[in-house]
């Protein structure tokens, strides 16, 4: 059959994999896809000493390559939001098929992206966009298509799943395990979409809307990151049978749908408590199915080489498909059409249990006002941990509340920081049970 020919935009970590992974598997992707996949053109900034390039077209104009008539699907590998978006959106226009692994620009860019594919009759394929070389968008919008999602948790930050691992492993500082992690490439120069959850937020975006089948809302997800963790906390966490992980969180509920990543304590049995290191993973709860979980590398070149790949073969078998019958591109037929689709809660609506620590000076009555606050915000207590000090001196306090709604916890903070006897912020940490048994 005739071969489908492709163009490589970038051909740095991930580009480089890609490259190297069509061309040693070459013919095991010809037998799978029905036809040869060939490289037909690369784009690149800098050369990549591990890839041979001998004998393929090769240009520092990556529009080249959108432009290209013997191009049949593009390969957008170069990162960041507005090059990118005028790359792809540029290949569409040309009547190309794109394969990219952008989360950010799928979060932020992608319902447009998808109109302008679904006006050309194009595919738009971006498995690699989350969680690396884990097949969770195939997942989700096929394997489990019968399913009605009730929620997805996910690690799908390894940065961040790094810096946590050897917190509680070694009882280090964050600064301390944030430079190691920078000194072994896994934390860019700048750390902060790793640490404070925007990279994450971009994943879940995806994922929710494939999971609920809504428009992508990136700008609603609420978004905290893992800087405030110390060392206390995980080894408090620790004691009380917890683990914390930063996690990327989408439930459906009555009242809509939560979209949230935070730091968060979950019970240690757990499968995705027991993630460590670089690894990505996510749990996914279906109510035919019941719980399941994907895990693996969720980043690297040939892990994310292997889901480009993947959607590269997507590709060649549905080539000649008339895109009335390909899969949505977000799982479900007319998503953003209509008004009857969930809505996006607000943070300040969802329901939680939480962990408290705080810092109070160790008079008598202090911690029954802080009891009497919370109860007072319809909090109760579950567990209370009071270390001894001398009578006058700062004692930190912990505590473990049952779930509550988190406009509630605001106003509890608010007043409990403002007791005199208090010292500095409380730290909150959310705590959910994942329970696999829902």
């Amino acid at each position: 059959m005739k071969p489908v020919r492709v163009g490589i935009c970038g051909l740095g970590t991930v580009g480089g994999g890609t490259f190297n992974v069509l061309t040693r598997n070459a013919d095991e992707i010809t037998r799978r896809a029905g036809r040869p996949i060939v490289i037909e053109q690369v784009a690149y900034r800098t050369p990549n000493p591990a890839c041979d390039i001998t004998g393929i077209h090769s240009t520092q104009d990556i529009f080249a390559v959108a432009t290209n008539p013997s191009v049949d699907v593009v390969v957008e590998l170069i990162g960041g939001y507005e090059t990118a978006y005028e790359l792809v959106m540029a290949a569409i226009e040309n009547g190309k098929h794109v394969v990219t692994a952008n989360k950010a620009l799928i979060a932020v860019h992608g319902n447009e992206i998808f109109q302008a594919a679904h006006d050309k009759g194009v595919i738009v394929a971006f498995e690699a966009a989350v969680a690396g070389g884990i097949p969770i968008i195939k997942a989700l919008r096929e394997g489990l298509g019968a399913n009605r999602i009730e929620w997805l948790a996910g690690i799908i930050n390894g940065t961040g799943n790094f810096i946590l691992t050897h917190m509680r492993d070694e009882g280090r500082a964050f600064e301390d395990v944030l430079a190691e992690a920078q000194a072994l490439g896994y934390a860019e120069a700048d750390p902060t979409f790793d640490v404070e959850g925007i990279d994450a937020a971009h994943k879940l975006t995806i994922l929710a809307s494939i999971a609920y089948g809504v428009p992508l809302q990136f700008d609603k997800a609420y978004t905290e990151g893992i800087a405030k963790i110390t060392a206390e906390d995980v080894e408090q966490a620790d004691n009380l049978g917890y683990i914390i992980k930063h996690l990327g969180i989408s439930k459906r509920t009555e009242d809509g749908l939560e979209l949230r990543v935070h730091p968060t304590l979950i019970p240690k049995e757990r499968l995705l408590a027991n993630v460590h290191g670089v690894k990505n993973a996510i749990a996914v709860m279906g109510d035919a199915v019941g719980p399941t979980l994907y895990y693996g590398a969720g980043a690297g070149a040939e892990p994310t080489a292997s889901a480009i790949i993947a959607d590269l073969l997507d590709v060649a078998r549905n080539i000649n498909t008339d895109h009335h019958y390909r899969v949505p591109y977000l799982a479900f037929s007319g998503v953003g059409e209509g008004t009857d689709q969930p809505v996006i809660l607000n943070m300040e609506d969802i329901t939680t249990a939480y962990y408290l620590r705080l810092l109070a000076v160790d008079r008598p009555g202090v911690l029954a006002r802080v009891a009497t606050t919370l109860a007072e915000e319809g909090i109760s207590i579950e567990a209370l941990i009071q270390k001894d000090s001398t009578e006058g001196e700062l004692v930190p306090i912990i505590l473990m509340t049952h779930r509550t709604r988190e406009k509630n916890m605001n106003e509890a903070i608010r007043r409990i920081e403002a007791m005199v006897d208090i010292a500095g912020d409380v730290t909150r940490i959310r705590v959910e049970s994942l329970d696999e048994q829902e």
